[in-house]
């Protein structure tokens, strides 16, 4: 008996939790779902994960019906921590600026937007819309600047005495020498996860003058340097120093905007503000004392609840270290989308738990994981796919309100990767080789294979080292060929007499794995032996030498029609 599809889709399991959970709290209210994102450097694939897990539960919600509402936050008035590595345009005079808020900070060298943040915002929301993620965006830097959150910073204020007691239940104090121990959670994950809040900030000021949850950004120098020292409840009077420049000054914190609220308190804060039913929280959330762990207690000084949602695992990059956005060079969606296409980029998201770590590729593997895509698409198709596939399909290929734009005729991506490598992007060779795959039904523009040809074309161009491109030989290598045997020889002769009845790209699969059968005494469609196979890669290989330098490269049937017949035979001829 088949599986309901809330036993075997976590998407749907989610959606059935926050329906519940929303009609509990606040029923016939748009539900709400939220992320969080900092654009403190490059928003990379890990980040994509804060959004994608709430998208996908938030578009099932909608399916059945029910309004929502997924808030993106900017973290834009987090400070700037530290000068990025790896990243164009910027260079170490960028340090001066560490302190300042992210809207603060100008962006890089040749940028067209204003700031840091809008630099670093813009390529995801580009992504966003092409992955078909509908969100309300909320930049933090309006909302504090514009006194959106004035009554629940002086509510803080009012409680930092029960704000503290919270937080003072997490706080360690560790023996001289000892550093804290985090189950589950090691430094090169917290540093990984640096896009989504800010983790590591502390959790407010204590000093002569008591604890403070609040950081003033400071008048003179613009950064958040800052302590304060003193705040009247009553007239709502606070002091601050800087000990950048030593500046100090007194506002009334019931008109002053130019400042914010420490993370874990920031975020329970907006939870409650907001009414976030459901976020999910990275795995540097998930040990004792962290923000989402503390905030579920500092939430209800706010009259508010924590939102349900699960820990999320890291996304990894095939051949390449967990990502961090300090350190440069680490793939974004975009990045992404210039290689594959949002399908599959959706479903490589809505397949996996939000508990299960997998990788994104970028090398080879991206040909494989297209394969699977097919085949999944071919079960769809024919009615044969399992519910929980099925589900992760729907959700790649669709949102709520619309279906993606897809390739009208998905030809394989490893196909058409190997024929752009070797046609070097030219479009009429590229549309007669493509053409000569199927001659009972060729294309007749390439727009029938866009945008998937696009990207495969974008993986080989930017993805794969230059020695390991195609070239297609110039001139016959008439020393390798001179050399043969006269067994070589015959089977060289054998396949180019095929050329013209096997000249399709099935055709040619059967030609190219047949030769070394009749050479062996066998029928064409013979099943092969462990000794055949030795024989057919070593054919194999003497093929790739004499039209491509090397031994090994695109799959030979593909090669042969991207050659050309006539210039196949010329390179082969004996």
């Amino acid at each position: 008996m088949a599986q309901s599809s809330t036993e075997t889709d976590w998407v749907s399991r989610f959606a059935d939790e926050v329906i519940a959970e929303a009609e509990r709290r606040a029923p016939g209210k748009p539900v709400v779902v939220a992320s969080g994102l900092s654009p403190s450097g490059p928003i990379h694939l890990g980040n994509l994960r804060e959004v994608m897990t709430p998208h996908l539960v938030a578009d099932e919600v909608r399916r059945r019906g029910f309004e929502v509402r997924h808030l993106i936050s900017w973290d834009d008035y987090d400070r700037y921590r530290k000068v990025p590595a790896g990243i164009p345009g910027i260079d170490e005079s960028w340090a001066q600026y560490i302190g300042r808020p992210l809207t603060s900070v100008p962006a890089p060298a040749g940028s067209a937007h204003p700031n840091w943040a809008e630099h670093f915002k813009a390529a995801m929301v580009e992504a966003l819309a092409e992955l078909g993620v509908e969100y309300d965006p909320i930049s933090q830097t309006e909302q504090y600047t514009s006194g959106v959150y004035r009554e629940q910073i002086l509510h803080a204020m009012k409680h930092r005495g029960d704000i503290d007691a919270v937080l003072d239940q997490y706080r360690t104090k560790q023996k001289p020498g000892k550093k804290p121990q985090q189950k589950q959670v090691d430094e090169a994950e917290l540093e990984a996860a640096e896009g989504s809040g800010a983790a590591a900030e502390d959790d407010g000021s204590a000093g002569e003058g008591g604890y403070f949850p609040y950081k003033p950004y400071c008048a003179e120098c613009g950064k958040d340097f800052t302590k304060v020292t003193s705040y009247d409840d009553a007239t709502t009077e606070l002091t601050y120093v800087c000990a950048e420049d030593g500046f100090t000054e007194t506002v009334k914190l019931s008109e002053f905007n130019r400042g914010k609220l420490v993370w874990k308190v920031d975020w329970p804060m907006r939870w409650a503000f907001e009414g976030v039913i459901f976020e999910p929280s990275g795995v540097d959330h998930s040990s004792p004392g962290s923000s989402f762990q503390v905030g579920g207690q500092i939430v209800h000084i706010f009259d508010g609840e924590q939102p349900i949602g699960p820990m999320y695992a890291f996304v990894g990059i095939s051949g390449m270290a967990k990502m961090s956005s300090s350190k440069g060079g680490v793939p974004t969606a975009s990045d992404a989308l210039k290689i594959m296409e949002p399908q599959l980029l959706r479903w490589l998201y809505a397949r996996r738990k939000p508990n299960q770590s997998f990788k994104i590729a970028f090398d080879q593997e991206i040909q494989r994981l297209y394969d699977e895509w097919d085949k999944l698409e071919g079960k769809v198709a024919d009615g044969s796919v399992l519910p929980a596939d099925a589900a992760a399909h729907t959700r790649a290929v669709r949102v709520a309100s619309h279906e993606l734009p897809r390739t009208p005729r998905p030809m394989a991506y490893r196909t058409l990767a190997s024929v752009v490598d070797i046609t070097a992007g030219h479009d009429e060779q590229t549309l007669r080789i493509l053409s000569d795959l199927d001659p009972e039904q060729p294309l007749t523009s390439l727009d029938e294979v866009r945008p998937r040809l696009d990207r495969a074309e974008n993986w080989i161009t930017t993805q794969v080292p230059a020695d390991q491109r195609t070239l297609v030989r110039e001139e016959p290598d008439t020393e390798l060929l001179s050399s043969l045997d006269e067994e070589a020889r015959q089977s060289l002769r054998m396949l180019v007499d095929g050329l013209d009845t096997h000249w399709s790209l099935d055709g040619l699969t059967t030609l190219v794995y047949g030769v070394p059968k009749v050479m062996a005494g066998l029928e064409p469609d013979a099943k092969p032996t462990p000794e055949l196979k030795v024989a057919q890669r070593t054919f194999f290989a003497l093929l790739y030498r004499l039209l491509v330098t090397r031994e090994t490269g695109p799959r030979l049937p593909t090669l042969l029609l991207a050659v050309g017949a006539d210039r196949v035979r010329e390179l082969l001829a004996v």
